[in-house]
Parts: structure tokens; sequence; C-alpha cells
């Protein structure tokens, strides 16, 4: 008996593979500008400064963090923007309470607080402080908590490496212009480390803070070599669900910043670790590289089934092309890292620290997983283990560093050796790029794919710092504008063997219910489905044809059945039962006999697809030849399931003697 499944396969029942939403939820959404000012008494008390909107926990969630000059009780008023009449809060306004403590690297006090139970499609307006002591008034929406999402990844603004604090503001400004501009409806902001050039320097904090997206989309912080030196890392972005202890660490406990931690928003598991600790212990405790692989698999562990997608987000580039790519310490965590993230099927890792563009080849345990992968491949289909790094250029203009030559040191785990396809790249980048122009990545994330761009937000032009003051500038802004694109490739995911079969399960009516197919890896699309009658919901497609072929001289017996699992959306299911289908040949031969129909329990309140069942069969005797066998799915399941997007998996099973 063969089994059509396979362990990356049987991994996609298991995981959330289309994110839930919470019935009665409202639909609206574009990102908002801080448009409105609150009313704030004559005679403020206490000074609001440095407000940063970050992540929270999960799409319902969001930090806010701030500084402030008294240590006074503070809080976060939320309302609904279209409840703001003439800049005024509601008396119905929700309040957060914030904590906080005294700033160690500054005057005054850093606060911060989050914003839970948020409502998908929701325009928001908020405010920190007190009566009397208001911030002025921010606003930003939540989008569909389902489906399909973008996100921004930004290298290094590094705001003060070029020895001119107010061109790097402006050149991290205008690439948080360009590209949320161009991508209105992003809806995460993704940091690869390095803010500022000293730690505590909070002009260089002021002037990376100063662009007022920074209030209107939540970012997801990364902490860098350069913000490690000290507390305002911390102080200016409280994370979520984050583990600060000690070897997560490295430095002075008194002014070390950062820690792990993790979110899941939608689709995507993003785990964050500070990479500024990398040493492991020479008495084998856990710290360093050991200590964070230890975290990220039990994160994986304990909530990998919760998403579709994992992401792993560090400053130090293992994978990059330029100054850093021949440190030690980028060669460690190369060995110590690279077959553990294959291992926990980790499918992208953004990075920074090298101030170049680089996109890998799909890496598997420390090698290249395709040695017949192309340079620059527009599709990339990493099997199971494959890992896609990026390293992200310079977003402010601070800084460039400029592509080393590889060398004579091979395509080991820790070799920098040429590409054999392409011998002026080293051997696991498959795109390299330095222009000295400012730039940011794009990904883009759906149900069956991850599309990945690395885009130009500036050209030679000011502001370009590190231009300005003389480095050389190769693009040519004629042929090479802002918005153009560097790299672009779709990621595509291992889907097994068998057939994947997703559907979206929306609010009782209105409302759409959808499947995909996707041609490459026999994802299944049965439409969208239709409420009937007011009490459950349809939806009907097709399998994928199955081919089958019998030369064999014995002519013995053969048949082919399949079942599911349940249908799983994070933590809401509901039974494979529900599916039922009527096989039929489409070209006949090998003694091919269509299997029986199969009704949905909702129809017999029998086991429907949840058991195996027959597609077709032939008996002893059977000609020679091959069939092509198909099936028309019929899904039917009550209106009161859960809105959300379901997969399972149809197992497919051969059976001969």
């Amino acid at each position: 008996m063969t089994l059509s499944t396979s362990t990356r396969a049987s991994g996609l029942v298991r995981r959330r593979l289309v994110a839930g939403v919470v019935a009665g939820f409202l639909g609206m959404g574009a990102a908002l500008g801080s448009g409105l000012t609150a009313t704030a008494s004559a005679a403020e008390s206490t000074m609001i400064t440095g407000v940063v909107l970050g992540v929270g926990a999960d799409e319902t969630q969001r930090i806010v963090t701030w500084y402030s000059s008294a240590d006074t009780a503070q809080k976060i008023q939320l309302a609904p923007t279209a409840e703001i009449v003439n800049g005024e809060f509601p008396a119905g306004a929700v309040g957060f309470d914030a904590v906080g403590a005294a700033n160690t690297s500054t005057t005054g006090f850093n606060r911060h607080a989050t914003i839970s139970n948020l409502r998908e499609n929701t325009a928001y307006s908020y405010r920190v402080g007190a009566e009397g002591s208001w911030s002025p008034t921010y606003s930003f929406k939540t989008r569909d908590f389902e489906g399909d999402f973008d996100f921004l990844f930004f290298g290094d603004p590094q705001i003060g490496a070029s020895g001119d604090v107010a061109k790097d503001q402006a050149g991290w400004a205008e690439t948080l212009k360009v590209s949320t501009a161009a991508n209105p409806n992003a809806e995460l902001l993704v940091s690869g480390g390095d803010h500022v050039e000293s730690a505590n320097n909070e002009a260089q904090w002021d002037a990376y803070l100063a662009p007022d997206q920074l209030r209107q989309y939540p970012t997801a912080a990364t902490i860098g070599n350069h913000d490690v030196g000290g507390k305002s890392w911390e102080q200016h972005h409280f994370t979520p669900n984050t583990d600060r202890s000690a070897q997560y660490y490295n430095g002075d406990q008194s002014t070390r910043s950062g820690g792990d931690y993790w979110y899941i928003y939608k689709d995507v598991l993003f785990i964050d670790i500070n990479s500024n600790s990398y040493v492991n212990p020479a008495d084998g405790s856990l710290g360093g590289d050991a200590a964070h692989v230890a975290y990220v698999s039990d994160v994986v562990k304990k909530h990998g089934s919760e998403a579709k997608w994992k992401v792993l987000v560090y400053h130090h580039a293992i994978y990059s092309a330029a100054s850093h790519s021949t440190d030690t310490d980028n060669k460690n965590r190369r060995k110590d890292f690279t077959t553990a993230f294959s291992d926990l099927g980790i499918d992208m890792v953004l990075q920074g620290h090298d101030h170049v563009y680089t996109r890998s080849y799909s890496i598997k345990n420390g090698q290249k997983e395709n040695p017949a992968e192309q340079p620059g491949a527009a599709d990339v289909f990493p099997g199971p283990g494959g890992v896609i790094y990026v390293t992200a250029n310079s977003a402010s203009g601070s800084k460039y560093y400029d592509i080393k030559k590889p060398d004579g040191s091979g395509t080991g785990v820790e070799g920098l050796g040429p590409d054999p396809l392409n011998p002026s790249n080293y051997w696991f980048n498959s795109a390299q790029n330095q222009e000295h122009v400012r730039s940011y990545v794009k990904v883009q994330v759906k149900a069956d794919k991850l599309v990945l761009q690395n885009i130009r937000s500036g050209t030679c032009a000011a502001p370009n710092a590190a231009v300005e003051k003389g480095v050389s500038c190769v693009n040519t802004p004629e042929g090479q504008p802002v918005g153009s694109i560097v790299d672009n490739t779709t990621i595509h995911p291992y889907n097994g063997d068998g057939q994947a079969i997703q559907v979206n399960v929306p609010n009782p009516a209105p409302g759409e219910f959808g499947w995909t197919i996707d041609g490459y890896n026999g994802l299944v699309d049965l439409g969208t489905a239709q409420e009937r009658d007011g009490t459950y919901f349809q939806a009907n497609g097709k399998i994928n044809p199955i081919l089958v072929s019998d030369s064999r001289r014995s002519l013995a017996p053969w048949s082919i059945s399949a079942n599911v699992g349940d249908f799983q959306d994070a933590d809401k299911t509901f039974s494979g039962s529900y599916l039922g289908w009527n096989p039929y040949v489409l070209d006949g031969g090998a003694g091919a006999e269509a299997g029986a129909p199969v009704l949905s329990s909702f129809d017999d309140q029998g086991k429907g697809l949840s058991v195996s069942s027959g597609l077709a069969a032939a008996v002893q005797g059977h000609p020679r030849g091959g069939a092509k066998l198909g099936a028309d799915l019929d899904l039917k399941i009550p209106d009161s399931i859960a809105k959300g997007s379901y997969r399972t998996t149809l197992t497919i099973t051969a059976l001969s003697s």
C-alpha cells in the first residue's frame, strides 16, 4: 500500500493555514495619517515625546511606547475615528493603563500600554498621556483579520552613521514616505535593527522616531549591534511575548537591551531574536546561539500550528555579501543556526547588519538545497527544510558596504567560495545588489506563496547621506528610478504528494466562501460557498484528476481510495465528514470502475470522507492501460461554523496485490 503524503504535507494539516476572524467584525481598511489634533490644557504639566506604535501579540493588539517628562499615571485613550468630533474623544473612549519606569539613558520616564480587542477593518484614533497632558492624536486602521497581507522590511537606518543626523533622518523619512505611499495597504513595518548609530544617543532616537508612519503602522522592532549598548532601544520599543532572560543577552546587565520575542500576525508566526548574543558558553550551559535555537524551537513547538508561515528576524546577516560576510561570528551562526532552522520548517529569515541587498538560494542544513536552482530565479520551490535568507540594504542611506569577491574557501557551511553558476556571487546567494541607493523589501503573504521584492526608495540624489558625503553611486535614475524593482521572486511552499484542500468560511450571509487551486502543487479550489436555506453553507468543486497506469502482466486488482482529516484554522476546526464526493472515470482504461458516491454527513449523519472511500478500482484480469480519475466534491457545513479559512489534506492511497 502506498500512502501519497509526506512529512511536510502532514504539517500542512497541523498548521493554521488561513487565520480566523470572530464573527461580527466590520469591514474597511487603509492606513490613516495623523490628521487629528487633541485639545490639551493650556497648562500642560507633562511633555509626551517619542510615541511609537508597535505590534501586539496578534492582529487584535497594538503596543504603544512613549517618553514622558513626568512620572505620572498615564494611559492610551482609543476610539473609532468616526466617533471623534472636532478633535474631541467621546465620553465612551476606551482607556488602557500604562506602566513604565525612569529612563536610564536620558532624563524623564518611559511608558507603554497594550491596546487589545481591536475590531477588524476599523479606523481608530488614539492619544497617550493624561487629562491636561495628552499627546497629539494619531490614527491607524486595522484590516481583515483573514487572508493575504503585505509587510515592509527595512534594513539599518543607523541614524548618525554618516556623521550628519539631519541627513540620515531625511533619508529614513523619505524611505518611509515612498514605501508607504507605494504600498498604502501594507500592514506591518518590520525592522532589521541598528536604528541608531549610538545606543543611548537620544538625538539620534528622536530623528529615527520622527516620521509619522511610525505612529500609523505597527512596527516590529529588531535590536542591532548599534542599539544594544544601552536601555534606549528597550525604552522605545516594548515588544510582545518577550523573554528577557540572561541567556538571550550579552554585555553589562545594567545597560543591555533586547531579548527574544514572537507574535502571530494573520498567517505568519514571526520570531525575533537578539543575535548580539551568540557565543555558546564553554561549560555547555544555555546561552548565545544555543539559547536562541532553544527559544525558536520552543516557540515553533507551541505555536507553529497556529500559522501557515514561519518568518525569523534578527540583525546579523549570515548569508550577506559585504564587509560582515567574513566575520567570525557570522560563520559561527551559520554552523549554529542553519540545520536547526531547516529542521523547524522556517520559511524565510530576514536580516540586516551588512548594508547590502542579498537573497539566498534555498538553503537546507547550511547547503544549497538544489544545485540546479538558477541565479536570480523569479520562482523558487524550496523542498522540506529549504530556507530563504534575505539581507536588507540601508533604508536611510547613512552607510553602505560594498560587495566583496568570493574567495577560495569553498562551499562548506563556513565557506565563502564562488557560485558555480555565477562566479561573481558567493555560492549561497541567488541575488546580490549594491548601487549605493536606499531600498526596502516588500513581502506579500498569500495563501499559497510568498512574493519577495527589493525596491529602490531613492537614487543617487539627496537625501542620500553617504553619497552626499562622497561615496560613489552607480544607480542610473533614468533606468532605475524610485519605485523600480531590484529583485523579484515568488517562493512556493512544498505541499507534499497529497492534495491540499483549503476552504474560506464566511460569516452567515452576506459572506463568501473560497477555495484555491494551485496548479503546481495540487491545492484544490472549490470556489465560493453559498448559504442555503439559512441553515448551512455549500461549496462544490473537483479534485485534480488522478492518472492510473497499469502495465503488469498479472492483471492483478487495484484500488484508489482517499480520506481527509478535520478542516483546521488555528484552534478552530470542523469535521472532514462534512465533505462528500461523487467519483467518476474521465478516461477509461486499466479496468477502472468509479467508486460509490459518498454523502456529506450533513445529509446522512454518516462519516463522509473522514473515512477512507473508494475513488476507483479494477478487478482481477482487467486490461492493461491507463485511466484518468476524477470526483466532484460536495461540502455542506452548518452555518454555525465560525468564520475562517480552513484547510485539510486529501490523503490518497493506492492498493494493489
